[in-house]
């Protein structure tokens, strides 16, 4: 259950700090003026854009093509463990890839607690830009000033990131290339990918 100060504070353009499978997350509605905080927050420049939190798949889908191929992909590997970069059903805001949005199914029960709450929200990691991610949420959000109705408590395993996956569709049908290696090693995306048939 999230408490009502949490959810004024994102619905009134906020952004909260919360744990995931991962590291340490930041979260704001996609809004633009909920946007504007964010990456004012990371101080992070525009044209670098953040992905989405989500529950699943199934709720991606009403913002982003998902091939069936990448439902299974998904669910061969522990939840929380790729961002997917998909098209857009709609172009988004720029900040959130417009055309090609990247989303991750999150797997921390705090943060699946929060997306049931709001909807889908940004899933990029809680730090400013090109500074080391705090070890917890609550490191992390006394790190970047959020009064502490903003962070969610949890712990978080560090480690790596999520793998982010390029999704395309052509004449050969759906690929896929890491753009970014993760807590899924690239080799076992490869060797799943090359054995599905």
């Amino acid at each position: 259950m999230i408490d009502e100060d949490v959810l004024a504070h994102l619905h009134g353009h906020g952004v909260v700090a919360y744990p995931t499978s991962t590291l340490p997350g930041l979260a704001c509605l996609p809004t633009s003026e909920a946007l504007d905080a964010l990456f004012a927050l990371k101080q992070r420049s525009a044209d670098k854009p953040v992905s989405l939190g989500v529950l699943s798949l199934d709720q991606a889908a009403a913002l982003v093509v998902v091939p069936p191929e990448i439902h299974a992909l998904e669910a061969a590997f522990p939840k929380g463990g790729f961002s997917f970069v998909l098209d857009a059903i709609e172009p988004l805001d720029p900040r959130l890839g417009g055309a090609r949005v990247a989303v991750r199914c999150l797997a921390h029960p705090v943060a699946r607690a929060l997306v049931e709450a709001v909807g889908p929200i940004t899933a990029t990691s809680a730090n400013e830009s090109g500074e080391t991610p705090a070890p917890s949420a609550e490191e992390a959000g006394r790190g970047l000033g959020l009064p502490p109705h903003a962070v969610l408590e949890g712990t978080c395993p560090g480690g790596l990131g999520s793998t982010f996956v390029n999704v395309t569709e052509g004449d050969a049908g759906v690929e896929v290339t890491i753009m970014r290696e993760g807590v899924v090693p690239t080799h076992s995306v490869i060797e799943w990918w090359k054995s599905r048939n």
